[in-house]
């Protein structure tokens, strides 16, 4: 059965609740029965073995667990004799059979339960004499991993969520990502070191701070034992949202994972993975979040806490948390010494240039930039995630850039990069190709200034970049570009001129360290950014004085700040039409415009 009929197929529940169950609450019933469904295809091959093991062990006076563990052939097992279908065969004692069997399931398991509330769900079917119904369905759908892949059953699960968000009025892309940006991701993360990772016997961590619905580890495992099947991937992730974190739950368990390594909790106020560092991060936090309900214990750890901290650089705005999350991650790398670390990072426009010299986003990207961290920022399409249609940004950071990378910063546009989805899901009416991602990596790989023709979008050479002849006769468009981390920095320095009395003549000040100097007219006071390679009064003489020549800079208020302007890095000017051109055109117009007034005048 196919990800979509089978999609389908357990939407179809959605009938047997309508009237009973409000449309926004279909997923409280559908999302853990199908998390039922898919444990108990993936323990039925071993059932009748664990129940003999159990038995055999009691008998013995001996705690079966271990034991059971072995003979399920996964991390979890269930000591019930039932399954959904032999649930069907008791209709009138279903609930209680129901209860019975998933308090049968290892702890994990029942864990996973608890936080969908399957025990009220359960109850409140009962009363509307629905459960048999519902349990019904489920029971005659083939979800065992030789019929539905893990791939294909992650799929299921995200297209489930987003439809209930979407009937629900919730975020839908605040518990996945699409898995085309996934795949991108995680081949900007691994490249560098594909060498390293084909190596036999290999371990990694890799941890997602929004896990979702397991998504992003789930592919970054993919892709590591395509590569090698001999190398291992431990994952660790955290989840605020509670079904998603029951299935990103199941998910691992099914995979072999050690879900303990999974915890549901806000990742910002309580990091539930503390002291904790990993080889490799990804992450897509939820764009432009206020952080005001934990805006306590941030700023708690920021003052009390420092570098020691997750935010020692500063804090953003409230209305937005995307940096904490980067701060986040940074706080969770390996020290250079014991290998470093690599991240990818999903965040919105904002962080690349939100907050003028000093503010909290600033003083971040001042810490990553002058700590040499960031490796790419990888512009997106527009119109590629489910809930929103904004410019997005991937930002692949690093404490261990190799050395061609130290000290710069590629910036990579690949706006253009996409193709049509024959329907849209949500926001999402753009996705990336095969073809896309590879071209992107290897963009990323090269780490060198690319630009295209306009038309054709053939790369140039240096001699027609530098020359500007290109085979469409427009100016070269650049798609990748190399930057000095410095180049991102710049002073503000704040330009005073004198108050001037009745006379016309500077007020003196008359006391404090600057008695007897002109007294500023703070309406007359502004600012200047001076690139931050560039001397301040050299380039106060040259662009300030000439103008104001009673002016001077009040060095105590400089700042250093730093910003990335992504797009004005790529804009490519388009010069105007001829005038002839235009001339022309409009004549057509009013010649047109005549013709209609006379036509009416008849």
């Amino acid at each position: 059965m196919s990800q979509q009929n089978l999609s389908s197929f357990i939407w179809s529940v959605a009938d047997l609740l309508r009237g009973d169950y409000k449309q926004s609450e279909y997923g409280k019933v559908i999302l853990p029965f199908t998390v039922l469904r898919r444990l108990d295809c993936v323990l039925e091959p071993t059932k009748a073995d664990v129940l003999k093991e159990k038995e055999k062990r009691e008998a013995a006076g001996l705690n079966p667990e271990p034991f059971l563990l072995k003979k399920s052939k996964c991390l979890f097992y269930n000591t019930s004799p039932l399954d959904i279908k032999k649930l069907m065969g008791d209709q009138d004692n279903i609930a209680e059979n129901m209860f019975s069997y998933v308090q049968a399931f290892s702890p994990a398991v029942r864990d996973i339960f608890e936080c969908f509330d399957f025990h009220t769900q359960v109850e409140r079917l009962a009363k509307a004499n629905l459960l048999y119904l519902v349990s019904e369905k489920f029971a005659n759908i083939e979800l065992h991993p030789e019929v539905v892949t893990n791939e294909q059953m992650g799929h299921v699960f995200e297209e489930l969520i987003r439809k209930f968000a979407e009937l629900s009025n919730e975020t839908a892309g605040e518990h996945f990502t699409p898995r085309e940006v996934i795949r991108l991701m995680v081949n900007l993360l691994f490249i560098e070191d594909d060498d390293a990772l084909t190596k036999p016997g290999i371990v990694r961590s890799l941890y997602d701070p929004t896990a979702g619905t397991g998504g992003m580890l789930s592919v970054a495992e993919d892709h590591l034992s395509g590569q090698n099947p001999d190398a291992r991937l431990v994952m660790y992730g955290q989840e605020l949202n509670a079904e998603s974190y029951a299935i990103c739950k199941a998910d691992m368990l099914i995979k072999g994972q050690d879900i303990s390594n999974i915890i549901h909790g806000n990742t910002l106020s309580d990091d539930g993975l503390p002291d904790q560092q990993f080889d490799y991060m990804l992450s897509n936090p939820p764009f432009g979040v206020e952080w005001k309900k934990i805006q306590k214990e941030i700023k708690r750890e920021h003052e009390q806490d420092g570098f020691n901290g997750r935010f020692g650089p500063g804090l953003p705005r409230v209305s937005d948390g995307s940096l904490l999350f980067l701060m986040h991650l940074i706080s969770k790398m390996r020290p250079t010494k014991d290998g470093g670390s690599r991240f990818g990072i999903v965040l919105n426009g904002s962080p690349l240039f939100t907050g003028n010299a000093g503010s909290g986003e600033s003083e971040i990207r001042r810490y990553v930039l002058e700590n040499d961290l960031l490796e790419a920022i990888i512009g997106l399409p527009t119109d590629m995630f489910y809930n929103t249609g904004i410019s997005t940004y991937v930002w692949i950071v690093s404490n261990r850039k190799p050395k061609h990378r130290k000290g710069k910063v590629q910036l990579i546009d690949a706006s253009a990069m996409w193709q049509k989805m024959r329907k849209s899901l949500g926001s999402k009416r753009k996705e990336l190709s095969d073809e896309h991602i590879a071209e992107t990596t290897r963009l990323f790989g090269d780490a060198r200034e690319v630009y295209v023709d306009a038309e054709s979008r053939e790369p140039l050479s240096e001699k027609q970049r530098v020359s500007g002849k290109t085979p469409s006769g427009q100016p070269p468009v650049p798609i990748s570009r190399v930057f000095k981390t410095t180049d991102f920095g710049y002073q503000t320095i704040t330009v005073e001129r004198p108050l001037l009395d009745e006379d016309g003549q500077p007020v003196l000040e008359t006391r404090g360290k600057k008695k007897g100097q002109p007294k500023p007219d703070s309406k007359l006071r502004d600012t200047e950014e001076v690139p931050l390679g560039e001397d301040i009064h050299e380039y106060f003489d040259r662009e300030v004085t000439p103008h104001v020549p009673d002016a001077w800079i009040d060095e105590d208020k400089t700042k250093v700040g730093y910003e990335i302007p992504f797009n004005r890095h790529f804009y490519v000017f388009k010069p105007p039409r001829e005038l002839a051109e235009i001339d022309a055109e409009l004549k057509g117009v009013t010649d047109r415009i005549v013709e209609m007034i006379g036509e009416l005048s008849q």
